[in-house]
């Protein structure tokens, strides 16, 4: 006992009760199942935008050559006045000639003089007349409705805005760290508030806005309360002013990553969250239909576990030492997986098909999706600290229920695949479907890297490098902000009347793709070298060099996107602009009189 007592008795029990596992084997990393999959995944989402680009290229070259079609018919217009009365003749009896039946086909080559076939298919399928590029239906909305819906999104715009503003200076202070020395511009205190303005102001005040349209659409009901819906507006707008002016001025939470707001302004916003909630949860209620659409199941079911989320996250009891950290994987992903990507999926069950003017192909796998996103997203949050301090058996729970959200992934995935299904000609007419198409791609890309980044292997390469907030705006961005894009392109002209520009919708698209592509790829190769040099026993320093090139790429692809959302700004503006009433002119008397004979 006593030798037990001593120094070395004390490490020879510990090394007993501890497991011994080595570090991985580093030499053949380029050949790991994880790596091999995210460079697969990448060469995925590069394949997509290849697919874009080469439909809206036969798009504008379908485009060019109506063009030179209506030029030949003006030229033909013009050249009949240079006939001769002989040569006018002849022309118009070939004109009146019946047609023989063998033009276009038979033994001889195919004629067609007349003008009369445009377009030649063999698809059984084709319709008889194509669809035209703004053929937007108009939905009637009540007023009240509408001004909820624009508001949140008003609102979401904004902190959108200057969310992004605050991240593209931050990404400029990796390019030249000395550009300020004043206390509140810090990176310690800038980087929380661009993340937390983008997070709870621009994607949770966007989803809320489009979620009400849903509610009230799915449940033919009218909304429960219009006050308490801006009640919550005026709460949740708050939480985020107070939280930024205080995170700026070095008031904040600790170190818990999308919690650095103190309690009273978390508090503010969960108060919009049960206010949010009893609206969406008294109207499904009072639903004139039988069924409950998948859509409310989702964004209920959000709302529900970020309020249970928002609770256990600010209760300090058990959040001492090792506790804090689990609290913290647990709060993290929780906020990602059950709010954000949980509502957002709810919101695409519903726009998705009514902007294609099509049925969800599957009922049965959103079920399927919903039900083992409940399951299997609960208890992943450890993967992020793989080789800590915390026990081995919940650091590989969190591993083995992360391989298991393959399952709602696929399926969630096919799902939304399947019903694009028969409409990819409408990437070249409209841009809402490239919008569906590279969120839905990187919900399934995102999605698969981040299980495949939960293997210990590539979690020893990766963690705390810059692979990580790679990753974080593969999935916040690439999926989130893409869908509600999506959403928002697809209902507001239906519901405003106005359609923007697709000319400005198109540079949204591609500078927000274009600077995600670049952002996440060069954060993604740098961040590898760098935890191969962290391995590599390199000092701390030499890391930090090698990453200029890349932080200089992040700062490049950072600025495309912050750009794409001015243009964004700009958009949402000529959406819900109100048209100038042009005065009323006032009568006069000549007028009245005239008017009266």
């Amino acid at each position: 006992m006593k030798n037990m007592l001593t120094p070395a008795g004390i490490l020879t029990a510990a090394d007993l009760s501890a497991q011994s596992i080595p570090n991985p084997d580093t030499g053949n990393w380029f050949l790991s199942p994880g790596i091999i999959g995210t460079l697969i995944l990448a060469a995925v989402v590069a394949l997509v935008a290849v697919l874009i680009v080469s439909m809206r290229f036969i798009g504008y070259m379908d485009t060019l050559k109506k063009r030179e079609q209506a030029r030949q018919k003006a030229a033909f217009s013009d050249e009949l006045p240079g006939l001769s009365g002989p040569e006018i003749d002849a022309l118009l009896q070939k004109r009146r000639q019946r047609l023989s039946g063998d033009e276009l086909g038979g033994s001889g080559a195919a004629a067609d003089e007349r003008g009369i076939v445009l377009k030649v298919t063999h698809d059984p399928n084709n319709p008889l007349v194509d669809e035209k590029k703004k053929a937007v239906l108009s939905i009637e909305t009540p007023e009240e409705l509408k001004k909820i819906v624009v508001w949140y999104l008003a609102a979401a715009v904004f902190w959108l805005v200057f969310g992004t503003l605050v991240g593209q200076y931050l990404g400029m202070k990796f390019v030249w760290p000395g550009i300020d020395s004043v206390p509140w511009l810090s990176f310690g205190r800038l980087r929380p508030v661009h993340t937390n303005t983008v997070f709870w102001g621009w994607a949770s005040m966007a989803m809320i806005g489009l979620g009400y349209f849903v509610i009230a659409r799915t449940s033919n009901a009218v909304i429960y309360s219009y006050k308490l819906a801006r009640r919550a507006w005026r709460l949740i707008n708050l939480s985020i002013l107070a939280g930024n002016i205080l995170l700026m001025s070095g008031i904040n939470n600790g170190g818990g990553e999308y919690r650095e707001y103190i309690w009273p302004v978390a508090l503010l916003f969960a108060l919009g969250l049960v206010f949010t909630f009893l609206n969406f949860y008294r109207t499904v209620a009072r639903r004139n239909i039988s069924e409950i659409y998948i859509s409310n199941w989702y964004m209920l079911g959000a709302l529900i576990w970020t309020l249970v989320l928002v609770f256990i996250g600010y209760l300090p009891g058990y959040q001492d030492g090792l506790g804090e950290t689990v609290v913290q994987g647990y709060y993290m992903h929780q906020g990602v997986g059950m709010w954000f990507m949980t509502f957002t999926l709810g919101l695409v069950y519903y726009y998705l098909p009514s902007s294609l003017n099509k049925p969800i192909y599957s009922y049965s796998l959103g079920v399927l999706a919903f039900w083992t996103q409940m399951l299997f997203y609960t208890l992943i949050g450890t993967h992020h600290f793989v080789f800590s301090p915390l026990p081995w058996w919940l650091q590989t729970v969190a591993i083995v229920f992360s391989a298991g959200m393959f399952i709602p992934v696929v399926a969630g995935t096919t799902n939304f695949l399947m019903t694009m299904r028969g409409s990819w000609s409408d990437i070249s007419k409209s841009y809402v479907l490239p919008f569906f198409l590279v969120g839905v791609v990187f919900y399934f890309v995102g999605s698969t890297q981040g299980s495949l980044q939960a293997f210990r292997f590539t979690n020893f390469v990766w963690h705390f490098t810059d692979f990580n907030v790679a990753h974080s705006h593969m999935t916040m961005y690439g999926i989130i902000s893409f869908l509600l894009w999506a959403c928002v392109y697809a209902i507001l002209p239906r519901v405003m009347g106005r359609e923007p520009r697709q000319l400005f919708v198109g540079i949204h698209f591609w500078l927000a793709f274009v600077g995600l592509f670049a952002y996440m790829i060069s954060l993604m190769a740098g961040g590898t070298l760098r935890g191969l040099s962290w391995i590599g026993g390199e000092a701390f320093i030499e890391s930090v060099r090698l990453m200029q090139p890349y932080w200089v790429w992040r700062a490049i692809g950072g600025t495309l996107m912050f750009l794409s959302h001015l243009v964004f700004a700009y958009n949402f503006y000529v959406m819900t602009r109100k048209e100038k009433e042009l005065p009323q002119p006032v009568p006069t008397s000549a007028s009245v009189q005239t008017a009266t004979i």
